[in-house]
């Protein structure tokens, strides 16, 4: 899951998450602000279990079961438990509302459920085909369920929304590579590794603790990774122009974040081995006059 820096119900997201773009912002229509803002707190809440702090990953999976039977409890109208109120009550009114469908919902589950387990073996993703898979379950249903809200459901929507979610999800990855490695989850492809020369053990060297600068292949291949993410988000981008009303307006910022990322990695000569880059308040005007442009 992506980060936000701006505003969304208290009651409905996990606290101090940085995103990279903004997540039920004033620009989204009133009506449409309560199920996007239930469907971040289901995700973001998942994705918690899933990553953050020591819980044994044992735990992990029963506590992400668990989620999923309360997920299965209030698509089928029934009450869940007690565990989670902040995100299954409004999440059951925005099924109820919206009739949004639940194996979008399950597919994000999976995909934690895969980050915990691979985590747990070490299990690296063997080319980009892969990784795209795991994309395709952790990050483009939320772009789906959102269309589904906007009342689109075209291929062409929903093959340029998929793009966008996958650019997305990529471009976190390579942001995050100064956090992710030192905590054992890796995501650069094998395959892409291996074609500069390098394997799962050279990474820890240069990690944010580690003693060594990072060497000029692997510079080269998150150059490789940022350009691929990069082409991504611009096959994706089209969909802005048919997103209907203000929702148009909030992509072009999605858009625009995640570019913006891919902009500081490359600036700092794709180092974010060392160094993890982020969009702050202040690159506001610049995002809003690159999202005009658009």
């Amino acid at each position: 899951m992506p980060r936000s820096s701006s505003p969304v119900p208290r009651q409905a997201a996990a606290p101090n998450h940085y995103e990279n773009f903004p997540v039920a912002s004033w620009l989204c229509p009133p009506r449409l602000r309560p199920p996007i803002a239930a469907l971040y707190a289901f995700a973001r809440t998942a994705d918690d279990i899933a990553d953050e702090g020591d819980t044994a990953a044992p735990e992990r999976l029963a506590l992400l079961q668990a989620y999923g039977e309360d997920l299965a409890a209030v698509v089928r109208g029934q009450a869940p438990s007690a565990r989670w109120p902040q995100v299954f009550g409004p999440l059951r009114h925005a099924i109820a509302e919206f009739s949004l469908p639940e194996s979008l919902l399950a597919d994000l589950l999976d995909a934690f459920r895969q980050d915990v387990r691979w985590t747990q073996a070490a299990r690296r993703y063997a080319d980009m085909a892969e990784l795209l898979d795991y994309c395709r379950r952790s990050a483009n249903p939320v772009g789906r369920l959102l269309l589904h809200l906007a009342g689109l459901g075209d291929a062409r929507s929903l093959a340029q929304s998929d793009a966008i979610c996958s650019a997305l999800q990529l471009i976190n990855f390579w942001q995050d590579l100064s956090v992710d490695l030192p905590r054992g989850r890796h995501y650069l492809p094998l395959a892409d590794c291996a074609a500069f020369g390098l394997g799962p053990g050279d990474f820890q060297s240069f990690a944010p603790l580690g003693p060594a600068r990072p060497p000029a292949p692997a510079l080269a291949l998150v150059a490789q990774q940022v350009q691929a993410a990069r082409a991504l988000m611009r096959e994706g981008a089209p969909l802005v122009h048919r997103m209907p009303g203000r929702m148009g307006h909030e992509l072009r910022l999605v858009v625009q974040g995640g570019l913006l990322i891919l902009d500081r990695i490359e600036a700092r000569g794709f180092d974010s081995f060392s160094h993890r880059p982020t969009v702050r308040k202040w690159d506001a005007p610049r995002l809003l006059w690159r999202a005009f442009r658009m």
